[in-house]
């Protein structure tokens, strides 16, 4: 399969090796180096592109990719206020587009584990609930596109919580999920979960040891994603329900 490459920092490289190693091409490498060749010429030479860059370029790089009918997969945070126009381009266009805030097959299950949670301590109002995620300081965004998705995941099936904010508790906004960021190295991403009260606490945590696994994560979308349309995620991938 021939990949191009939207992003070529820490997880391009990543990617990169991976993609080699299970026997496919990278046709192109796009970084804030090269912008300028950036173009649907040198797409129709990719079956896929991998797009992770900065939120500033999302945008206009997953555009190009569907306006070339390359299907595309994107990892960046930071963007989603767009996402809706994104996902109208693509479905106008009949093109392939799959988001995720993480491409871990852990991260994934880790997901699917917060949701049950979140339903089961729905009755519970005695636990208060908050997340706190840990990235490197090379992480400019907070908090993570992980933690945000749980985040969502949480109100959604616990109706005590109906907005995430990033302003510490207090008994004047308990309705409120708050998200700590942390920023230290190393540490490719650690994301907490915990739910407290007077009597006990329940944390579930993911921790993550490099970046291999969001690597391999994304190249299993990438050979999953071409000759399909519409748009999808990684439980699509993964087959969760």
């Amino acid at each position: 399969m021939n990949i191009a490459l939207i992003g070529y920092g820490k997880m391009g490289k990543e990617i990169e090796d991976l993609a080699l190693r299970r026997g496919h091409t990278i046709t192109c490498k796009i970084s804030s180096q090269n912008l300028n060749d950036f173009n649907p010429r040198l797409l129709q030479w990719a079956d896929v592109a991998i797009e992770f860059s900065t939120p500033e370029s999302a945008f206009i790089n997953i555009k190009q990719c569907l306006d070339a009918e390359i299907p595309i997969i994107s990892g960046t945070t930071g963007w989603l206020n767009k996402k809706e126009e994104i996902d109208q381009i693509c479905l106008t266009k009949q093109g392939s587009f799959l988001y995720a805030s993480n491409f871990s097959i852990g991260v994934n299950i880790f997901f699917e584990i917060n949701k049950k949670l979140a339903s089961l301590m729905d009755k519970y109002e005695v636990y208060d609930t908050q997340i706190k995620e840990i990235h490197h300081t090379g992480k400019l965004d907070k908090p993570s596109g992980t933690a945000i998705t749980l985040a969502k995941d949480v109100i959604e099936h616990l109706s005590r919580k109906k907005v995430w904010t990033i302003t510490p508790p207090s008994e004047n906004n308990s309705r409120n999920l708050y998200i700590e960021s942390e920023r230290t190295d190393p540490a490719p991403g650690t994301h907490i979960v915990k739910y407290s009260s007077e009597i006990d606490t329940i944390e579930i945590i993911h921790t993550a040891h490099s970046r291999k696994g969001f690597a391999y994560g994304a190249v299993l979308a990438a050979e999953w994603l071409p000759g399909k349309k519409g748009i999808f995620t990684m439980a699509d991938v993964l087959e969760i329900e």
